[in-house]
């Protein structure tokens, strides 16, 4: 079974090494070439060669203290407010996947079980994560957990040396299902989401009611660097914060990647919560301090276990139902968007209000779609859809509260509203056949129609989706409970643009780790040998798509062949980082494209055989050595496209530092320019020869390496092809120094044929290399790029191309138009149904103790509002109430001083003896500071 695993590496955990705000994953080695082992998340495979030549990244060094916090995390969430009315976890399972827990620790008091799962003879924790995480959850003293009462399970599924087998797993997960585990906590974290041994358990687990709270991982502020299995719609993915609120720089950001290239990633985290400097209990005795999301996550366990512990029919906890007690209750932190924060910060009190009302039902994660609502809604919000664009999918989460299987009745209905222009918008909805474990899919398509290609204006309606499961208590299994949902839709269209101002981003020809093994663009980078965030212009490539769209172009994503889309409508084909193959009518499209306008760029990397059987490892899990089946982009395949011009890479391996037109420029192990035109224009800078350096330890320089290439097609109206040999400095995650404004003017040079002068009459313009006396890169001979490629298929012999797929065609669904005003707040319309906030009131059980929380950045100290009324800067209710107190104590005052004013006045001065008129002042003064009771604090 353990042999099917395909490339997965080692299961480790993110944690933290140290106390104080240091990430979890802040650990830095490094190894030879020959004892090169796969090690992920914990510690990055590295692809060293030497101290002297790898180095880390550096990406999480630059941390501020943060100020000291005097409660621990269970008191700042409000736990206490719980543990008064009776709640301290009890009778709920919860278990720890981790380090272990010692025998006689003094924080805990109902340790019901310690399992082994590792090849270690010991039960204990020897490394004090495990001990920090179990206490986050259950300590009873100190620094005091959430749920002291609840029993703890503790399964030790890492060694010592900090190594783990997803086979340690899959033993200990079958465990947890047989003792009807409730809550398990998972500080663990990696970015393959196809190892599909362990993606299948997950799904068994949470089909068996267990909770499933896992960290989404310490790789921020990078997008795209979620891991799994917090990335599944059945398990609560938790990132972290600071005690400011501010979303933690470690904490990985989303969207999921799974559903690429032809659709689009799932909105994760699910909520955030603290996470930097968090206190917990030490390895023997003791408090600690840790930071990253593997401490997040047991503040979410934590809550979840209580939480759970509170609601009289357990029946009704599963993990669709806190998911959604969870989502609806968090409070939205402003200015950052949704694939940062999730649904926003975990409030435990207004949590358990839901909960302890709640009703089975369907719900929608996000429960509304506002393509103009920024910063939440970015990347949604950052570009107006128009006529002609590619269609915008927003991929919808659909939670079933009502029990572990489900279905969609029907088919999701979409009803425009008139007076909102809604019947300007098409849209068209895919869905999951069956909802299981738990949760589904909701794919929504949206494009303008065509009678709003010249239409400027904000337009809307809603999807209704019905979910129906079977009924668990039903002996005749013959009924379904059944749940209707709506799903509100605003958009922004504006007149298509103009062709010279679209680009179209080909997201179809990237490949990534998972399932193949795809290296990383930057060789130096040893922490992070996988190329796996998806390249995509809202991942990894999301700066460069930011600045696009300051300059005013607009950028579509291609998820399907070049055969696939008009080419009349955009004025730049963009290439970048491209690992997969072509197929031969793509080729023969692209020619005919470029010769009737359009254009082209294309960013390398590096192929060099040579180099690519000298980064292979042996990986521990699948006992098989990895080599990577194409270098950092595939040469060979964008050799094949661009050769009917005369072009072609080398494969050479290039780095260092030049200037180009004034601008200080690093190129991190890049290709050269193998082939060009000689009427084209090609620009040379001074390299060292990385390729040699990686294969001998020899340092050289290469003088004149061509590494740019501009080129007008000779065609009457034909296209412009640009070549420039490396990716990342437009690529964030490990940039060094950006190139933004070189792809500014390629994009001036293909979109408008304006060829920027300071390139053209650059010093280091030379003259076009013809290559014909030394042959192109080849491919690597015995590649398994077939097992991934969407393009090859296995053949005897050499691989050969797959049959063309079919363009993907969308069937829009048939409105039902509603002539009636849409909502004008689509955030607050969309509330849990059957639970309504505003009557749902908590006891007060502190009436002669206000609640007290950590300042937030603005605030001046206050007591926080008891009763019931959670505090905030983001609770409107209390905010609306202040004005009206303050006026009507400001008329009490008012009205106190005109009655006084009027008894003067109405009384006669002769009946005062003027004798105690100093008696009747002196009893009138009021008292100093000294002369009573001073107030009790």
């Amino acid at each position: 079974m353990i042999n099917y695993i395909m490339f997965h590496f080692i299961r480790n955990r993110k944690k933290s090494g140290s106390d104080g705000a240091s990430p979890c994953n802040d650990t830095r080695w490094v190894q030879k070439w020959q004892s090169w082992q796969s090690s992920r998340p914990l510690r990055r495979t590295s692809l060293s060669l030497g101290s002297g030549f790898w180095h880390a990244t550096g990406r999480h060094s630059s941390r501020r203290l943060l100020r000291a916090i005097p409660r621990h995390v269970a008191q700042i969430l409000q736990a206490d407010v719980l543990w008064q009315m009776g709640h301290t976890g009890s009778g709920v399972k919860v278990a720890v996947f981790d380090t272990g827990l010692s025998e006689k620790h003094p924080h805990f008091k109902n340790v019901k079980e310690r399992t082994n799962w590792t090849n270690e003879k010991t039960l204990d924790d020897g490394l004090g994560h495990g001990t920090f995480v179990a206490g986050v959850i259950a300590s009873m003293r100190e620094c005091q957990g959430f749920a002291p009462d609840s029993e703890l399970h503790i399964f030790r599924v890492f060694t010592n040396n900090q190594v783990s087998y997803t086979s340690w797993f899959l033993d200990a997960f079958n465990y947890a299902i047989l003792k009807k585990i409730d809550v398990l906590n998972l500080s663990i974290g990696g970015p393959d989401f196809m190892d599909h041994p362990f993606v299948d358990k997950v799904w068994e687990l949470t089909a068996n009611k267990v909770i499933m709270v896992s960290a989404i991982g310490n790789d921020g502020p990078l997008y795209g660097t979620l891991n799994n299995p917090a990335d599944q719609m059945d398990v609560i993915g938790v990132g972290g914060i600071d005690f400011e609120d501010n979303i933690a720089r470690f904490s990985s950001r989303g969207m999921t990647t799974w559903e690429l290239p032809g659709g689009y990633g799932r909105v994760k985290p699910d909520i955030v919560t603290y996470g930097s400097g968090v206190r917990g209990s030490g390895l023997k005795e003791g408090c600690r301090s840790l930071s990253g999301t593997s401490v997040a996550s047991p503040v979410v366990a934590g809550a979840v276990t209580l939480l759970a512990s509170t609601v009289l029919n357990r029946e009704l906890v599963n993990p669709a139902s806190m998911k959604q007690a969870l989502i609806a209750s968090a409070r939205r932190l402003p200015g950052v968007n949704m694939f940062e924060q999730g649904h926003g910060k975990l409030d435990l009190l207004r949590a358990y209000q839901i909960l302890n009302s709640y009703k089975p039902q369907a719900s929608l994660s996000p429960s509304y779609i506002d393509l103009t609502e920024c910063p939440y809604m970015w990347p949604y919000c950052s570009q107006p859809i128009y006529y002609g664009g590619m269609p915008t999918i927003v991929n919808v989460t659909i939670l079933n509260g009502m029990g572990v299987t489900g279905r969609i009745v029907d088919k999701p209905i979409w009803q425009p509203y008139l007076p909102q222009n809604g019947d300007y918008v098409d849209v068209a909805v895919s869905y999951s056949p069956v909802l299981w474990p738990w949760a589904g899919y909701l794919a929504v398509s949206i494009s303008v129609a065509k009678k709003a290609a010249s239409w400027e204006g904000i337009a809307q309606g809603h999807v209704m989706v019905t979910v129906a499961s079977p009924a668990e208590n039903d002996v005749s299994n013959s009924g379904e409970m059944t749940s209707t949902v709506k799903l509100p839709v605003k958009v922004k269209i504006v007149p298509t643009p103009p062709r010279s101002k679209r680009i179209l981003w080909d997201q179809y020809h990237n490949l990534r780790y998972p399932p193949g093994y795809f290296p990383r663009d930057n060789l130096r980078m040893k922490n992070d040998p996988l190329d796996w965030n998806g390249d995509h212009i809202h991942t990894n490539f999301r700066d460069m798509y930011q600045h696009l769209r300051s300059m005013g172009y607009f950028v579509e994503v291609l998820g399907a062949p070049i055969t696939c889309f008009d080419a009349s409508q955009y004025g730049t084909l963009l290439m970048v980082d491209s690992e997969e193959e072509y197929f031969p009518e793509e080729i023969t499209k692209l020619r005919r494209d470029i010769d009737n306008g359009l254009s082209l760029i294309i960013f390398s990397d590096w192929y060099n055989t040579s180099v690519m059987r000298k980064v292979k490892f042996y990986d521990e899990n699948t006992r098989q050595w990895w080599m990577p089946d194409t270098g950092g982009a595939n040469v060979p395949a964008l050799n094949d496209l661009i050769s009917v011009w005369g072009m072609a890479f080398s494969d050479g391996l290039y780095e260092g530092d030049f200037t180009m037109a004034d601008h200080d420029m690093y190129y991190a192990s890049g290709c050269s320019i193998a082939r060009f035109p000689e009427d084209g224009i090609v620009i040379a800078q001074t390299l060292k020869d990385q390729g040699l350096e990686v294969l001998k330890q020899e340092t050289a320089v290469v003088e004149n390496v061509p590494v740019l290439g501009l080129y007008q097609t000779p065609s009457e109206g034909g296209g412009r092809i640009a070549l420039y040999g490396d990716s990342n400095c437009i690529d964030d995650s490990h940039r060094q120094k950006d190139c933004f404004w070189l792809l500014d003017a390629l994009l001036q040079y293909t979109s408008y044929s304006m060829a920027p002068p300071s390139l053209t009459h650059s010093k280091n313009r030379v003259v076009p290399p013809t290559g014909t006396d030394r042959p192109l890169p080849q491919r690597l001979e015995g590649n398994h790029l077939y097992r991934y490629s969407k393009v090859l298929e296995a053949h005897l012999g050499d691989p050969k191309p797959r049959p063309l797929p079919a363009c993907p065609h969308l069937s829009w669904a048939k409105p039902q138009p509603l002539n009636e005003t849409a909502p004008s707040n689509l955030w607050k319309h969309q509330k849990l149904l059957s639970v309504d906030m505003d009557k749902v009131v908590l006891p007060n059980v502190r009436p002669y103790r206000p609640q007290v929380r950590p300042l937030s950045p603005g605030e001046s100290g206050a007591w926080d509002i008891p009763g019931g009324i959670m505090p905030g800067r983001y609770n409107q209710e209390v905010g609306q109430t202040i004005p009206m107190f303050a006026f009507l104590g400001a008329m009490v005052v008012l009205s106190f001083f005109v009655v006084q004013l009027t008894k003067a006045k109405s009384k006669p001065k002769r009946r005062k003896p003027r004798v105690k008129r100093p008696l009747y002042l002196q009893q009138q003064q009021p008292q100093t500071p000294h002369s009573g009771k001073n107030p009790t604090v």
